[in-house]
């Protein structure tokens, strides 16, 4: 989480919380207090109570961006999309260069049905970060979705040689192209990957399926 707390048991959790509890009492304009006890919340899975901390955050500081940022998390996990794209869209007035938000956003206007407004801000984040394996990747989810098998194919291809170390990517891709018949274009993107020395026995379950 943002807070920089290192992962510890439930019971340590809540013992944390309780302390955190008491210092906000005592210090009780203190966001960055508040910031940390939002994140023991969500660690809880206690979500209500960190978008009520988050809100308590931005009532004091109504620019905050980590608080944005987590609440509209936090809002989506609860499917509350409506809510979640305002807070993003509100972060990303105040700084729209942000990769995480912008990808946080395509991912609420997707839940909300509103598929064609998600591959718009897909689009406009791959131009902002156009060497970002990771927005390729978002983006061929979206289109194997709606069905554009070429478009998404590209866009696998992209993040692949982006990160071609990523062999998520790369199957992927290959599940794409044996969706489609097309089983010598996904052999030949395994042969591919074990050639830049992914073993061989990772990938023998799609290597089989090309036959």
């Amino acid at each position: 989480m943002a807070s920089g707390l290192h992962a510890q048991t439930p019971q340590q959790w809540r013992d944390s919380l309780a302390v955190l509890n008491r210092m906000i009492s005592a210090q009780p304009r203190s966001t960055d207090l508040r910031l940390k006890k939002a994140a023991v919340n969500i660690e809880l899975n206690q979500w209500e109570y960190a978008i009520e901390e988050y809100g308590n955050v931005l009532r004091l500081d109504q620019r905050n961006l980590a608080a944005l940022f987590y609440r509209a998390y936090a809002l989506n996990t609860l499917r509350r999309y409506g809510e979640a794209r305002a807070d993003y869209e509100t972060f990303l007035q105040i700084a729209p260069i942000n990769m995480e938000a912008r990808l946080g956003l395509a991912t609420v206007l997707e839940n909300l049905g509103r598929t064609t407004d998600a591959l718009d801000e897909l689009n406009r984040t791959i131009q902002m970060f156009p060497q970002a394996a990771t927005v390729y990747a978002a983006r061929a989810l979206l289109e194997e979705k709606l069905k554009q098998t070429e478009p998404a194919l590209f866009d696998w291809t992209e993040a692949i040689r982006l990160e071609p170390s990523n062999i998520g990517y790369v199957v992927s891709k290959v599940e794409l192209l044996l969706q489609q018949n097309r089983r010598r274009e996904a052999r030949q993107e395994l042969d591919a990957a074990i050639s830049r020395g992914e073993p061989r026995n990772n990938l023998k379950e799609w290597i089989d399926r090309c036959r």
